[in-house]
């Protein structure tokens, strides 16, 4: 295969938020089997992207410092493999603008790395049919599927199998983190109890009310573990809960982010102020909305 002309691309990999996250099994091989409505927001991660030069990874951003080293980075992971299957050389320069914290349970890493792979493959003129992403992105995290779909949708298994989500509001998203990092493992190793079923939403919320009470009534199973590591997260959501105009408080994946569901971006940036601290991250924002 010929390698493209070098060429340049910046892309944009959005913040993950498990909606809810019901932890249905575990598989032989140690790994947990899940239920969860996975969204996005209009946040995220920036990635600029130059072919034609040695692989290697740059980090910018309010949070490049906690960024690992290029080659422990999952995004160099992601390049190096895709580059692999499809025969080719991996050359691209990756500079990551590390707006999302890492470690938070937002996805930060993983939709890094689907952000990588999805623009790899178009820069460097890999088709679909030479290498299957969705397979790729599972061997890097359990993660890295739903966000290389990047849109509201159902995660199960391992979170390799994704399906139709009903539609949801573009509700008002405000999304605060303590400051403290917390390892994905480690929480899981935590979780105390058995499993709970898959509980999907069988009808689409007709407004951020409706959603909210949809979502109300499901939960994150990694919460306690996750308070019982890190017990401030509790004082997150309180606070969250107690902000005006905010329809319902959780923790998305393994932590410590949470976040409050608003009416919309304007009801979640009057919403802010009121619930910052030394050292928390609080960030506003919206869910992206499936289009056809």
């Amino acid at each position: 295969m010929n390698m493209p002309q070098p060429a340049i691309a910046t892309v944009h990999a959005p913040a993950k938020i498990n909606l809810y996250f019901n932890i249905t099994g575990r598989r032989a091989d140690g790994f947990h089997l899940v239920d969860s409505l996975v969204g996005f927001t209009a946040l995220g991660d920036e990635l600029t992207i130059r072919t034609g030069e040695p692989l290697d990874i740059v980090s910018a951003g309010p949070f490049a410092e906690r960024m690992p080293p290029p080659y422990k980075n999952l995004v160099y992971q992601a390049a190096q493999l895709l580059a692999d299957a499809a025969g080719v050389q991996a050359r691209a320069h990756i500079t990551i603008t590390k707006n999302l914290p890492v470690a938070a349970g937002i996805g930060g890493g993983s939709t890094d790395a689907a952000a990588a792979l999805k623009a790899l493959a178009d820069l460097w003129g890999i088709d679909d049919k030479e290498v299957d992403l969705y397979a790729l992105g599972l061997t890097l995290g359990s993660d890295v599927p739903a966000c290389l779909l990047a849109q509201t949708t159902y995660a199960g298994g391992i979170g390799e199998i994704l399906e139709s989500a009903p539609t949801i509001p573009k509700a008002g998203i405000l999304l605060v983190n303590p400051g403290v990092a917390l390892v994905t493992a480690s929480v899981f190793q935590a979780r105390r109890g058995g499993f709970n079923p898959a509980d999907r939403i069988a009808k689409a919320p007709t407004d951020v009310s409706s959603f909210a009470e949809a979502l109300a009534e499901r939960h994150n199973d990694l919460t306690d573990a996750a308070i019982r590591l890190c017990p401030v997260i509790r004082t997150v959501l309180s606070e969250i809960e107690k902000l005006p105009g905010c329809h319902l408080a959780q923790m998305t994946g393994s932590g410590a982010t949470c976040f409050g569901v608003f009416d919309d971006r304007a009801a979640a940036e009057a919403a802010a102020p009121k619930v910052s601290r030394d050292g928390w991250w609080v960030a506003p924002t919206e869910l992206n909305v499936n289009t056809a």
